[in-house]
């Protein structure tokens, strides 16, 4: 071993042995008669004395030595003088008696401190200098905790760790994916996988009854913040069980986490509805940590003889606490953000309720001052706060609307990194209409279970079915997804005739899983959680890049090995892909 202990080992205790120690140089200061010198490695960083009066070759040797440099020392560990306390080793430092130069190292582009001076793209493009950074080190650690006490849950719980194909057939549902071509069977391809859905319910039909995955998944969509083309999944899947089970199960999973990691627990998860996320936040993944919910206003505009709200199909508000104090300048500028092309609204509407009662209103001229009172009123105002009011269209309202309430969550601080509260939203729509062709989709995917008691309902009204599917959200972040399944054959070819689907195509796509249900497949469902969403949720960060190793950037490019790339012609050829490369 080229050392004894690592850069975060030392402490008081061990003052007067002579040691070992190596890893990279961080900085270098020079002090007259002395240099000290942070020596960094995964588990710290340790100061190095040299004294220019006892050792001046050697202090010499140490003042020529650049950033990033890997070297090994020998020497004796000391009591600091002057400690830091920011750092686990600050209570000692090691006067150094031998140094040897393990490898040189070129000035890096940016800055290795947490407060780097590197942009993005640089940092992605030098990404193994980056993982030198503590900020970015500690956050693999997390993920690599999450990831053991994940699997020490699951072990317990009597789950078995299956790896499903990487290279599968293509499916027309869901995101676009990626194609691999074939060279032993050209003209024909793999896809690699969005999910393992159809593999693990499969290995429910085998009786394996509990099935995990720590998987790489991949999607071939338009990038942000918390999307990869390639993720990684906590894919699970049981025999025998009810939409009440799996919640049960996976909540302790997830407060089994919050207790070991956070030092807290959450206590039981509350429940919502799609229907009364969406009428009361108009998300299906509403963010908890703060009220703000709408209030609908149209019953009490009807008529008004205001012609904005005369001509909307909803009105709604919601009411900003101790806000009423905003300028006319705050207003504009929030009017500016909700007319932005990404939120889509037309205008903006306020009513403030000043402290001694009064209410004013950007349209005072249009309604007297009892018909303002009904509105405060209606949203459950108080002296001191501000309304603010969309009208238009219901599903552009709403959403327009879900997004003003999350920017005035992150204005007054109210979306606070170290509070969590998680929330299960269930009875999704099962089915969702694409007006562009005229045709249902799936809004989970076609293997999900209409609830028992609306399956009479697939034949007379598609569109009114809930499906038994539920979401993990926690801080308005969707974590996790998953449904009770299909397991009878005849009701999952209903569901590929409503989905369109000729009964060639569906034999075609999904005949090996329609087999297999006609050999005894057991009730089962499950539950896919987005590990990196997981990961960036614990961290108190908003892009699960910060907790990937090799991340993409958001052209789905990694700038470190530069891909995607071009091949050689003559491996298309090989592939019997006649494609002529730029």
């Amino acid at each position: 071993m080229l050392r004894t202990h690592t850069c975060g080992e030392l402490r008081l205790k061990d003052v007067g042995q002579t040691i070992q120690l190596a890893g990279w140089l961080a900085r270098s200061r020079d002090l007259g008669g002395m240099t000290f010198i942070d020596l960094r490695d995964r588990f710290g960083i340790t100061q190095l004395v040299f004294n220019m009066d006892d050792e001046a070759e050697l202090c010499e040797k140490a003042r020529r030595l650049g950033r990033e440099f890997v070297i090994q020392v020998s020497g004796q560990v000391r009591e600091r003088s002057n400690k830091n306390t920011h750092i686990a080793t600050g209570d000692i430092e090691i006067r150094v008696s031998a140094l040897e130069v393990l490898n040189p190292s070129i000035t890096p582009p940016f800055t290795i401190e947490d407060d780097t001076d590197g942009g993005d793209d640089l940092r992605m493009r030098y990404r193994y200098l980056d993982l030198r950074r503590s900020v970015v080190r500690e956050n693999l650690l997390l993920r690599h905790k999450l990831s053991g006490l994940i699997r020490a849950y699951l072990d317990k719980q009597q789950f078995i760790e299956v790896e499903t194909p990487v290279l599968i057939k293509s499916t027309p549902e869901g995101a676009r994916d990626f194609i691999v071509p074939s060279r032993m069977n050209q003209g024909e391809f793999y896809a690699l996988p969005q999910s393992p859905q159809t593999f693990k319910q499969i290995l429910m039909v085998a009786g394996f009854d509990r099935y995990y995955q720590i998987v790489k998944c991949f999607r071939d969509e338009d990038l942000r913040a918390d999307r990869q083309p390639e993720f990684t999944q906590v894919d699970c899947e049981l025999s025998f069980v009810q939409q009440a089970d799996i919640l049960a199960l996976f909540e302790g999973l997830v407060r089994s986490l919050f207790i070991d990691v956070k030092g807290f627990d959450p206590g039981e998860f509350p429940k919502m509805t799609y229907d009364e996320a969406m009428r009361r936040f108009g998300n299906d993944k509403p963010d908890m940590r703060f009220g703000m919910e709408f209030c609908d206003l149209t019953p009490l505009t009807r008529s008004s003889g205001f012609a904005v709200f005369d001509a909307a199909e909803l009105v709604l508000a919601i009411t900003v606490p101790g806000a009423a104090n905003y300028t006319r300048k705050q207003i504009d500028e929030l009017t500016d953000w909700v007319k932005r092309p990404q939120i889509g609204a037309g205008g903006l509407i306020y009513m403030r309720y000043q402290e001694d009662g009064a209410l004013k209103s950007s349209v005072d001229k249009f309604f007297n001052p009892d018909q303002l009172a009904s509105f405060a009123k209606q949203a459950a105002a108080n002296a001191g706060d501000l309304i603010l009011i969309l009208a238009g269209k219901e599903a552009q309202t709403r959403k327009a609307m879900s997004e003003l309430r999350l920017e005035m969550g992150n204005r007054l601080g109210l979306r606070k990194k170290d509070h969590f509260v998680p929330l299960w939203v269930v009875d999704f729509p099962l089915l969702e209409m694409d007006e562009e062709n005229g045709r249902w989709h799936a809004m989970h995917h076609p293997f999900t279970s209409p609830k028992p008691e609306h399956i009479a309902l697939l034949s007379q009204n598609p569109g009114q079915v809930k499906a038994n599917a539920y979401d993990l959200v926690i801080n308005g972040t969707e974590i996790g997804g998953g449904s009770i399944r299909i397991h009878d054959k005849q009701l999952q070819q209903r569901m590929f005739s409503l989905l369109g689907f000729s009964d060639e195509e569906a034999r075609n796509q999904f005949g090996f899983l329609m087999n297999a249900f006609e050999y005894g497949a057991p009730p089962h469902g499950g539950i896919a959680l987005g590990f990196d969403r997981l990961c960036s949720t614990f961290g108190g960060a908003d892009s699960i890049r910060d907790f990937i190793a090799f991340p993409k950037n958001n052209a789905g490019r990694d700038m470190m090995i530069d891909a995607p790339s071009t091949v050689h012609n003559d491996q298309l050829k090989e592939l019997g892909i006649n494609v002529v490369q730029k």
